[in-house]
């Protein structure tokens, strides 16, 4: 038997099989081999069609059968992961009624801000752990006032990953998980967020259905089967946000284990059994997906908006697409700690919300003619990103998240030997780096699903550390120096 993970990101929709015994990779495909368009109508903007997710899905799936070489009969569960806080309207018929507002979209920020004011933070925080601020249901307010007349033909609002699995499945279903980041959820009472729905004057029957994070959510039908080269009936039995799904494919599930990840976006996301919140809500508190835990577990998640977009503009722009990121890292490494003191403020793709939804572009500072280079220009972006991310954990430990030894897959900004040693040098953590990404944590995580797991050692045989990264004692006070100076400079600028 093998399982059938997706992975929809902003980039591309990555597809991955594994045997359900072993945890070995059959196949894995992404597509586009290019990056998804992302569109951006007015500043701060950023939209997806929903239709695009779903053409490339199907190649991905086609493409990942053949090289397989197994049959459709064969693949026993399909899970899937996706970007999160992303907002899809449909109608009756489940035609999207307009492009997806993608989680890098800034445009409801104000939408929240009016809805904490109106509610107060003394009831929102501890029932929602986060403001609305510019999550999914502050998108679909801000459809609600100024798209009125789109919004008078939703039937149903869903995240990315609920819009892909309504394609496989025709059902339209989602989970508390996925209401949470959105925040739907009420965390007091425990269901979905009445007072909330009342608020932005929602019709609680748009809402889909909610179903367990690992169950059965539908099975794939007759004309999906055709599209996506697989057969009908095989069940959808696993849904996460892309971060919590991340946590999962490392294995990263219960108090005090840790997670990163540095693609188009950066986060770091620890694991709680405390429900626990920062009051400006810079990290934010979600459900977490564990299938062995009765108790709840909590994701606290940091976000920074640009890491890998960062350094694929560096590419496209600096670089002008002539050279790889491998030679860009090699670029990096000719560069000392803290860049000659060139500082990279790596905020550029929309409001952040460590930085309490203010967006302050992206900053150079520091450049001498005479001095900077490519090999600086490079390796100062890539130390800005990890202090981003390190400006955002020492928030994450206010709110009691340990970050003594972290866990990532060996993939993206962590493949450059620049950004991980960093990350080691200026948290003081170990970082462990496996062989595992979305699409896979999506397929193990269908096993879950389906029943066939049973505890983690089933379920992660196969997951193995192919590098570890502990701090350098002869790196580690340049490393913290240039970090006090990237964080001056930060704060002088906001």
């Amino acid at each position: 038997m093998y399982f059938l993970g997706f992975d929809l990101g902003s980039s591309s929709v990555k597809a991955c099989l594994i045997h359900a015994d072993t945890g070995s990779v059959a196949a894995s495909a992404f597509y586009p081999e290019r990056e998804m368009t992302i569109a951006a109508p007015k500043p701060g903007f950023a939209e997806q069609q929903p239709a695009l997710w779903w053409e490339n899905a199907c190649l991905a799936s086609r493409a990942v059968m053949s090289k397989a070489g197994i049959s459709a009969e064969d693949v026993g569960a399909i899970g899937i992961s996706y970007q999160m806080h992303g907002l899809v309207v449909v109608d009756k018929d489940l035609n999207v009624l307009r492009p997806s507002i993608i989680w890098c979209d800034s445009r409801a920020v104000e939408v929240g801000n009016k809805a904490m004011e109106a509610l107060g933070e003394e009831y929102v925080l501890p029932h929602l752990l986060n403001s609305p601020g510019n999550f999914t249901a502050s998108k679909l307010g801000w459809v609600k006032e100024n798209e009125p007349d789109v919004y008078a033909k939703v039937d149903k609002f869903m995240l990315p990953g609920d819009y892909l699995a309504a394609r496989m499945t025709g059902e339209v279903v989602t989970t508390p998980s996925g209401l949470s980041e959105g925040i739907f959820w009420d965390f007091v009472n425990e269901r979905p967020a009445d007072f909330l729905f009342s608020h932005f004057g929602f019709d609680p029957g748009i809402m889909a259905t909610v179903l367990p994070t690992f169950a059965e959510q539908g099975k794939v039908s007759a004309s999906a089967a055709v599209e996506l080269g697989l057969r009908a009936g095989i069940p959808v039995t696993y849904r996460a946000g892309d971060q919590p799904n991340n946590a999962f494919s490392l294995n990263v599930l219960e108090p005090g284990e840790v997670a990163a990840t540095a693609g188009t976006s950066g986060v770091v996301y620890g694991v709680s059994d405390q429900i626990k919140f920062d009051p400006k809500s810079r990290v934010n508190t979600f459900l977490h997906v564990n299938p062995l835990s009765a108790a709840a577990r909590y994701g606290v998640l940091l976000c920074v908006n640009g890491t890998g977009s960062l350094n694929g503009w560096l590419r496209n722009s600096l670089f002008q697409g002539k050279v790889s990121y491998p030679e860009m890292n090699d670029f990096a490494a000719q560069a000392p700690v803290g860049s000659d003191g060139l500082i990279c403020l790596p905020f550029g793709n929309g409001a952040e919300r460590m930085l309490e939804n203010q967006d302050p572009g992206n900053t150079f500072k520091g450049l001498q003619f005479s001095r900077h280079g490519l090999s600086h220009w490079t390796r100062a972006a890539q130390e800005g990103i990890v202090f981003a991310l390190y400006y955002g954990m020492e928030i994450m430990e206010t709110v009691g998240v340990s970050l003594k030894n972290i866990r990532a897959g060996e993939a993206n900004m962590f493949l450059s030997p620049v950004f991980r040693e960093t990350f080691a040098n200026v948290s003081g953590a170990t970082v462990e780096l496996y062989n595992t990404d979305g699409a896979q944590g999506a397929a193990r995580a269908a096993g879950f699903g389906l029943g066939y797991y049973k505890n983690r050692d089933e379920a992660f045989v196969g997951l193995s550390a192919l590098r570890t990264v502990e701090p350098d004692n002869s790196l580690k006070e340049a490393t913290r120096e240039a970090y006090q100076n990237w964080k001056q400079a930060l704060e002088k600028t906001l």
